[in-house]
């Protein structure tokens, strides 16, 4: 059986690379072979910080390359940049495989029985559209399904920008007068709305009427294609619908995206046996939450725990802090994190302070930089060997795989996403009126996926993270947050020993 013959190569592969490796290497290899084998889909959760800085790829490679068959590998373009210059590389110069690979935003051809490597853009496009690039019935793997989600949502949101208004016009010369018209209408009353942080807001009855007006007069079978695919969303149900603003220029652009995905992916599924790989999406090992946002039906589930050895965390939790919307809180958060970079100064490397509130963000890094000079950045990548960078959640997300594993993390705030987002509330509303529970299905999934990601660098060096929130404490939810951040040592005071096994 592949099972065996995957186990033995890779396992001789991993002997002979004389180097530690991942220890799950071998199960995760099986079990990738099985589902190949039987065409039965799988998901397994690799725990972090694997799921972020990719050590497990090694595992579902070999039996991808072992097996005759032909598969589909979904994975942003750096991922797929790194396989094939690295992991793919090193297997096929040593296990002198034949199994041709592709790149490309489509099947080759019928007769390729190879490899294809493409990315989550592209194949989401053909699955969610025409389904025409990619055969049915090819096993397909998802690479970095902590993200499937959001790929999801951004490849469904159909946008109008400013440009769209004046081919609208174009395309209806006979009623630029009332498309003109409309847009005045819409642009008033959009621009009434408060602003905020986000430059957003979300489109309300008002407004939703002068569009739908506007659709209704106009023969939608010759208007340009974004209005097409624009109207075709904001006439579903369930659809979540906002304007983003230019204020200096005084223009806005509407977006529309439907506001859960397991509708539109349950549809994909049962085509493909497909393996989903991800870091830590769900705390439960059968990922059920997870599994009901994206639509997934019973499938064979692994999750695998931290090394409690190997990515332990400091975990500094402190008594006493005020709550986060308490005027309180900023003067504590700041002295917290004062005396953090005090102890932890004899401890070369970099230290992280992740501050969500935009305004306060600002504020800690002036008050910062007063003290501790130059070497304070905020949402810079230029830092000093011995930086702190000052950041929000987005900024850290997107650069924390190029930067030096930090020795301390601190963290203002639980990522929780905010309310005062337009976005955030519409989809709160929604599940409102279902009568769900919009904190257990959306916020604290989202939260525990970002704080498990956040922290996932710090993990390789085994450094400290001090969590400024005292929610964790005191609200029902805090023991989720604690089964998130382990495997990890916790501690209430400060004390210059929490940085000695960094030294």
């Amino acid at each position: 059986m592949i099972e065996v013959e995957v186990h033995q190569q890779l396992r001789a592969f991993l002997k002979e690379q004389g180097e530690p490796y991942w220890p799950h290497h071998l199960t995760i290899a099986r079990l990738v072979a099985r589902a190949l084998r039987l065409r039965r889909s799988a998901l397994i959760q690799v725990g972090s910080p694997s799921g972020c800085y990719g050590h497990y790829r090694l595992s579902y490679l070999a039996p991808i390359l072992i097996w005759p068959g032909p598969v589909i590998l979904v994975a942003p373009d750096w991922v797929q940049q790194r396989l094939l210059k690295v992991e793919i590389s090193r297997l096929y110069q040593w296990m002198q495989g034949s199994k041709p690979v592709q790149t490309g935003n489509c099947w080759p051809d019928p007769s390729f029985r190879g490899l294809l490597l493409t990315s989550p853009a592209a194949w989401l496009d053909d699955q969610l559209g025409s389904q025409t690039a990619f055969p049915p019935g090819i096993p397909t793997l998802l690479d970095g399904i902590d993200d499937l989600e959001a790929w999801v949502q951004q490849q469904l949101t159909a946008v109008v920008s400013a440009q769209d208004w004046d081919d609208l016009m174009l395309t209806y010369p006979v009623q630029a007068d009332l498309i003109r018209d409309r847009r005045v209408q819409l642009t008033r009353l959009l621009f009434q709305h408060p602003a905020n942080p986000y430059n957003c807001s979300l489109v309300d009855q008002p407004e939703q009427e002068i569009l739908t007006d506007l659709g209704q007069s106009l023969d939608l079978a010759i208007c340009p294609q974004s209005w097409k695919t624009f109207w075709q969303r904001f006439e579903t149900n369930h659809n979540l619908t906002w304007a983003e603003f230019d204020r200096s220029r005084g223009q806005f652009s509407l977006n529309c995206a439907p506001v859960e995905v397991a509708e539109v992916l349950s549809k994909i599924w049962p085509r493909q046996p497909v393996v989903l790989i991800g870091g830590a999406i769900d705390l439960d090992s059968e990922a059920a939450l997870y599994r009901q946002r994206l639509g997934l039906d019973e499938l064979t589930c692994l999750k695998f725990a931290p090394d409690v050895r190997g990515e332990m965390i400091q975990l500094y939790l402190p008594d006493g802090m005020p709550l986060p919307n308490t005027p309180q809180f900023q003067p504590a958060l700041i002295r917290q994190v004062q005396e953090l970079l005090g102890l932890s100064t004899a401890v070369q490397g970099l230290t992280v302070v992740i501050v969500g509130d935009l305004p306060l963000k600002a504020q800690v890094g002036s008050v910062l930089a007063s003290e501790f000079g130059s070497r304070v950045q905020v949402e810079k990548t230029c830092l000093d060997d011995n930086g702190v960078l000052v950041t929000g959640w987005e900024f850290w997300q997107q650069h924390q795989a190029v930067l030096p594993a930090p020795h301390l993390l601190a963290i203002a705030t639980l990522p929780i996403p905010s309310l005062e987002d337009p976005r955030v509330a519409g989809r709160v509303a929604y599940y409102k009126r279902l009568r769900q529970d919009w904190f257990r299905l959306y916020l604290l999934p989202e939260a525990l996926n970002k704080l498990q990601r956040a922290i996932a660098p710090v993990r390789e060096r085994q450094g400290v993270v001090a969590l400024l929130d005292s929610r964790v404490i005191h609200r029902s939810y805090g023991n989720q947050v604690l089964a998130a951040l382990s495997p990890s040592a916790q501690v209430s005071y400060l004390d210059s020993r929490l940085f000695t096994s960094l030294d």
